[in-house]
């Protein structure tokens, strides 16, 4: 799951090419607009913890997994981007450290959305046993299941890492940037990571495609209830949405390469900013903006803890 992160650093390693003064307002561009987003995370986290009816059902406790994973997602980002745009540069070991909990996150979030579709798709083709199916137990089972397939993951890449002969580098000082790349030492390590990225976003992609076909079959059928088909149906054409704005700095990466050898480097530079904040920094933002303004139960909680509390005229949630 290196792509966000070789993005990123697509971005930042290009900026010792830039003047001081450049580089200080671009960093403002992106660092503005990512604080405002970790406000709308946090403020979501915080509203999803502050009712019982959020805290005991499960589809906002798979809400508050995946905010919780895109916000860790995107504080590293913003991090990772002010090291190197100070020309800080790490050791081998912290560097290590924090790619892996990249890694770690940014699994986790497609495969909530997984786990959100099914809750989805069993609430309009087996509402009757939806409760029985989906119960809090269910659901943290779910979670932990999540974060341990994840967690396999990173443990495997940290295996291929250490297979690297460290005690041969004459010090553990790196002399670039902090990213997946630079700590990619075989060639086995990147296969079995573009290998692996493949699958869990092909695996995603067919989930979610079959959960929306078997919720369109069902809202045909005369026992559905038509409103909870049609909702379900938008959910989850979103959470196709958030799949492809995972995906797109795949996508990017590509086309960026190619770019390269068409403009120049400090222009090339000043579009990778723009990249970034849409691509790498807006997505992770896009949950808390989807469903705090869709669902009419979050909404008027969101909007009260936004406002720092001031009243609005939106129906208050009952605990």
């Amino acid at each position: 799951m290196s792509y966000v992160t070789q993005f990123r650093t697509n971005i930042t390693g290009e900026l010792q090419y830039q003047s001081l003064l450049e580089r200080v307002i671009l960093s403002t561009v992106t660092t503005v607009p990512c604080c405002v987003f970790l406000f709308i995370n946090g403020t979501m986290l915080f509203s999803l913890r502050s009712k019982p009816v959020f805290r005991e059902t499960s589809r906002y406790i798979l809400l508050y997994n995946l905010l919780f994973a895109d916000t860790v997602q995107l504080v590293h980002s913003q991090v990772m981007y002010i090291l190197a745009a100070c020309r800080i540069m790490l050791t081998y070991p912290v560097c290590g450290v924090l790619t892996m909990i990249a890694n770690l996150t940014t699994v986790i979030s497609p495969l909530t959305l997984v786990v959100m579709s099914l809750e989805r798709y069993v609430a309009v083709c087996y509402p009757l046993r939806h409760a029985t199916i989906i119960t809090i137990r269910n659901t943290g089972v779910a979670i932990t299941v999540v974060w341990a397939f994840s967690s396999l993951n990173v443990l495997t890449q940290v295996l291929l890492l250490l297979n690297f002969p460290f005690e041969e580098l004459q010090s553990l000082q790196m002399k670039d940037f902090c990213s997946y790349t630079a700590m990619i030492f075989r060639p086995v390590s990147d296969h079995y990571n573009k290998a692996y990225t493949c699958f869990v976003f092909v695996s995603v992609c067919v989930v979610i495609t079959s959960s929306y076909i078997g919720v369109m079959v069902a809202a045909r059928s005369a026992s559905t209830d038509k409103a909870s088909a049609h909702k379900a149906r938008n959910t989850l054409l979103l959470h196709l949405l958030q799949l492809v704005l995972s995906l797109s700095s795949n996508i990017y990466n590509p086309i960026f390469t190619a770019l390269s050898r068409t403009v120049s480097r400090i222009v090339f530079v000043r579009m990778q900013n723009v990249f970034y904040v849409c691509i790498v920094i807006f997505p992770r933002c896009l949950s808390s903006l989807i469903y705090g303004i869709r669902d009419q139960t979050i909404r008027p909680v969101l909007m009260h803890h936004l406002c720092c509390g001031l009243k609005l005229s939106v129906a208050p949630v009952k605990a």
